[in-house]
């Protein structure tokens, strides 16, 4: 599934095709993804101007004219196809590519500007719905999702605040929608070897028995805006590699870890794959 970083690279990349122009006409070719479309889908967004596209954790947020937002997930293998002017890019960089065969091409957004837009989506687990402007942050996509990783909320006494008394794993609490919104399991890993910290640590231990932050809860929250910003870095730069990553997907290769002489490993938490080194990350 596209992380954080791949998700904010599609935005930026959308970005400039959307933003201040409108929905000209909009070719609705099926009658659902993940979920059913919105009723009158098309309609609600012909002749309405974008006046600006944002991200949610995983979602892009389109504003309108209208009032309403159009929400969007990319799922498993949602891409945009953005061609202009003769031209063609497909915005973002993804660990897992999937195909792009045209009769996954399941909406195309021809725009006032003259581009075009086609999501594609092969296995379908992505989906768009419009949601009024008053109603975005108690709608069912976002009600009760925890802080922005990237944003001023995210802080060592903010994850101590959080993690407090908690007895699940750190791994399983970072990938808590909930508490961090848009940490996914590839940057989970990476974060918590940047901070040096085991995933198979109780999460409550970032916390004084006060509940004051101890200097892991302080690391950890740098280590996630270090390793995020650093893949978005990356993938807006076309430089994004499996040989980047520190230690997910390495299981059996060495620790990256300056002077470290671990080796890394995989263990499968909750269903998921976690890679650490057991040397360094205590």
């Amino acid at each position: 599934m596209p992380e954080l970083p791949e998700v904010e690279t599609v935005r930026r990349g959308l970005e400039a095709a959307l933003v201040g122009a409108s929905f000209a006409r909009v070719e609705q070719r099926r009658p659902d993804l993940r979920f059913p479309f919105p009723e009158r889908f098309a309609a609600r967004l012909e002749n309405r101007t974008v006046t600006s596209l944002g991200r949610r954790a995983k979602y892009l947020v389109a504003d309108l004219s209208s009032g309403e937002v159009l929400v969007m997930h990319l799922g498993m293998s949602g891409r945009f196809l953005v061609r202009k002017e003769g031209r063609s890019s497909m915005p973002g960089e993804f660990h897992r590519e999937h195909g792009g065969e045209s009769a996954h091409d399941h909406v195309v957004f021809h725009v006032s500007n003259g581009a075009t837009i086609t999501y594609n989506d092969a296995r379908r687990f992505g989906f768009m719905d419009l949601v009024p402007r008053s109603e975005l942050e108690t709608c069912r996509h976002f009600a009760g999702m925890g802080i922005e990783p990237l944003g001023h909320e995210l802080s060592g006494t903010a994850i101590a605040r959080l993690f407090r008394d908690r007895r699940t794993p750190l791994k399983a609490a970072l990938l808590d929608q909930r508490v961090v919104a848009g940490v996914g399991n590839i940057y989970a890993s990476e974060a918590l070897h940047v901070a040096g910290l085991s995933p198979l640590r109780r999460a409550g231990m970032l916390a004084t028995p006060t509940g004051a932050a101890r200097d892991s809860a302080h690391r950890l929250a740098a280590a996630i805006k270090q390793v995020l910003n650093d893949a978005i870095a990356r993938a807006a730069g076309r430089r994004y590699r499996s040989s980047r990553f520190r230690v997910y997907d390495r299981e059996g290769q060495p620790c990256r870890r300056g002077g470290c002489e671990g080796v890394v490993r995989r263990r499968t938490q909750a269903g998921r794959s976690t890679f650490y080194c057991p040397v360094c990350q205590r």
